[in-house]
């Protein structure tokens, strides 16, 4: 077993333990490149596509289940912080692949290509989630990181305990954990069914299953201790699944692998092929079809039972027809699906169409409603009201998201804890900046990835005829429908740009396959993002069995601190089974893409952990009452904005649809409101207190 702390605080043994770790680290890292080498053989021999996404995945799987048994645990120390033994640089590289998640591998650079660098009004765009993310990580450093590695903690509500003393500070942490930690690991899960399905072929329930084989294996047995270990090596996976495709498209284009540093070139090029297609009458038929559509969808809610009854028989006539004609079997199952995704009553229809209006306006506009790449904001600041409206809303967007997701970053539970794991608490800032470096290499990335992918669809997918489509498309949309869609709305037989409408999810999973590069490396980005939500969901599962068995006290009496202690190891790992499998229920139901789940989470964390936790250490009159108050407050706030923009409630409730916006400010930027809420709250009840002697720990003595 490697050294406790109080052994590494000798140079000599702190050095040969890191030596050993990273012969270790190196020895992986050559077994990976010697494995795709491998992989790369064995196609150009004639392996089959249907071994290697399975190679990939059991591979993956097994590599973690494998670090997971053998650093398996029932030490409380061990379990819950790794046993404070994690040098910065690796503790750097599990935070980064920690916090990469299946949104930042997956999603990003999606957000980034349907959004442009600055979004519209409605849509902040990809940059937020760079800046925001980014930035996150100087607050958890400047803020947070040393002062709760300094307390010696086990998790966050540890230090509500510790310095407001009671039992409701630590209670309302615990709660506000499991709430922010089970949206986002939902989302996890959620991707980790994506990749598993697409690697597999089999059903999008069934690779859930999957891939949560190899989260229990890793988080299950050995804690914090087996999930560092495993993150370290999920990095590494990432690393080179974002960087050999984006290299690849960056040489394919601009002949420099070297993507960050060259893809500018490519951003005058897309701006010019964006103005042909605005310009091209073919692309304009596409819009206006896509705008009768809205009309007719328009003129069916005028009468919606009658509407319903008429969709109905012209559906099921126009299967008849293929049938008796002995048409072809994809046209038949496409009718056949058409039929089956008619509404059930008037209400679903009505739910249905309108969200059908709204999406055919979009993709009446301009580009299929995706903003130009480059602008610096939608809208224009000198244009007509309506143009300045625009560029308001969505430059208030953008930095409303960025501020969010700065503040949830510094007040998430699950990555706030992994700098507790570190031997001393000058590790924990060293750590913190190791994980911008090795963040940095992946968000640099991204910007690069996406504006490639763009001009690759732009400049060679287009105009292509429908029969000479790549097989991806097909195969992808078979996964999901929602990820890829393509139709030939206009009747010419050539794709068109609007008649493509690729899904966040799918632009990094897509790009090898793009690109042209072998089958492998489709593998080795699937195994990349299955590593990114494995990694993830393996640190919020813990967080959250650790809040509802660890925090909320299930065990008070042991005949001794470490019966106590091997008590509440054991039951929090069933708890985590429990949390594990009601996650993954959810995610099987697709509630939404994985990025909007994510950045939900976001919000929740900031609202309710982060006023009372940056007030409590720096601020010593702030009391128990006032952060319990402004905890709950900031909270209630958050999630009435988040519900109450909900559609999906919104339409139980029978409300009558419609944005219900502050401010313009779109619910995925709720925790806006929520933080000021609760500093304000937390500030004012704390300033009316009177000041009494201290009976808590001084936090930053």
């Amino acid at each position: 077993m490697p050294e406790r702390p109080a052994v590494l605080a000798d140079p000599l043994v702190r050095r040969r333990y890191e030596r050993r770790l990273y012969r270790i680290l190196g020895l992986y890292v050559l077994g990976l490149l010697g494995f795709l080498l491998l992989m790369g053989w064995a196609e150009q021999q004639g392996l089959s596509r249907r071994w290697i996404g399975p190679i990939f995945l059991f591979s993956s799987v097994m590599v973690c289940a494998g670090i997971g048994i053998y650093s398996r645990t029932t030490d409380a120390e061990d379990y819950y912080v790794a046993g404070r033994r994690i040098p910065p640089f690796f503790n750097g590289m599990a935070a980064a692949a920690d916090w990469m998640s299946a949104a930042s591998f997956i999603s990003l650079a999606g957000a980034l290509y349907l959004q442009g660098f600055s979004g519209t009004e409605g849509q902040p765009g990809g940059l937020a989630y760079v800046l925001g993310w980014t930035g996150g990580f100087c607050l958890v450093a400047m803020l947070i990181a040393p002062y709760l590695r300094r307390m010696n903690l086990y998790t966050v509500p540890d230090l509500f305990e510790q310095r407001f003393g009671g039992r409701w500070p630590r209670v309302i942490a615990a709660l506000a954990a499991v709430v922010c930690s089970f949206t986002y690991v939902v989302a996890q899960i959620y991707g980790v069914g994506l990749i598993a399905s697409r690697l597999t072929g089999v059903q999008f329930e069934i690779g859930i299953m999957l891939g949560l084989g190899g989260v229990l294996l890793c988080s299950f047995l050995g804690g914090m201790r087996a999930i560092t270990w495993t993150q370290v090596a999920q990095y590494i996976i990432m690393l080179l699944a974002f960087l050999i495709p984006v290299s690849w498209l960056a040489y394919k284009q601009l002949g420099n692998p070297l993507a960050p540093l060259v893809y500018g070139r490519q951003l005058a090029k897309i701006e010019a092929l964006e103005q042909q297609l605005i310009d091209s009458p073919s692309e304009r038929q596409v819009a206006a079809e896509f705008l009768r559509r809205s009309r007719e969808y328009e003129a069916n809610l005028n009468n919606v039972p009658q509407a319903l009854v008429r969709e109905r028989q012209a559906a099921h006539e126009h299967l008849r027809e293929l049938r008796q004609r002995n048409a072809d079997v994809a046209s038949i199952v496409a009718a056949t699906r058409e039929v089956a995704s008619l509404p059930r009553d008037a209400s679903a229809a009505r739910e249905q169409w309108t969200r059908a209006i709204q999406e055919n306006r979009e993709r009446a506009a301009p580009l299929g409603g995706m903003p130009r790449h480059s602008q610096a904001f939608a809208g224009d600041p000198e244009g007509t009201p309506a143009e300045r409206e625009a560029f308001h809303l969505s430059r208030l967007n953008f930095l409303a998201l960025m501020f969010c997701l700065m503040a949830g970053t510094a007040g998430l539970p699950h990555l706030l804890i992994r700098y507790c794991t570190t031997p001393t608490v000058a590790d924990s800032r060293s750590s913190v900046a190791w994980s911008l470096v090795f963040i940095a290499l992946l968000y640099l990335s991204a910007p690069a990835l996406a504006v490639l992918v763009k001009f690759e669809i732009m400049n060679n997918l287009v105009g292509s005829t429908f029969g000479a489509l790549p097989t991806w498309i097909v195969q992808w949309a078979k996964v999901d429908p929602s990820l890829v869609s393509v139709s030939d709305v206009n009747g010419d037989g050539l794709l068109q740009f609007a008649e493509l409408r690729l899904g966040a999810d799918i632009v990094m999973l897509a790009t090898p396959e793009l690109g042209g590069l072998p089958y492998v490396l489709s593998g080795l980005v699937a195994a990349g993002g299955l590593a990114a939500a494995l990694s993830t969901a393996d640190g919020l599962l813990l967080t959250i069995s650790n809040a509802l068995v660890h925090d909320l006290h299930l065990f008070r009496k042991a005949a001794s601190k470490v019966a106590l202690g091997e008590r509440r190891v054991i039951l929090s790992k069933f708890v985590l089974l429990a949390v594990a499998m009601l996650a993954a229920f959810i995610a099987a139901l697709k509630p939404s893409e994985i990025l909007p789940l994510v950045s939900a989470s976001f919000s929740l964390a900031a609202s309710a952990l982060l006023p009372a936790m940056v007030l409590g250490i720096f601020w010593r009159r702030t009391t128990r009452h006032a952060a319990v108050v402004g905890m709950l407050t900031g909270l209630a706030v958050t999630v009435y904005y988040l519900l109450s923009n909900s559609a999906l409630l919104v339409a139980w409730l029978g409300f009558a649809p419609g944005p219900r916006l502050w401010y313009g400010i779109q619910p995925v930027s709720a925790g806006v409101f929520g933080v000021p809420v609760g500093f304000c709250v937390i500030w004012l009840l704390s300033a009316l207190t009177p000041r009494r002697p201290s009976q808590v720990l001084e936090v930053h003595s």
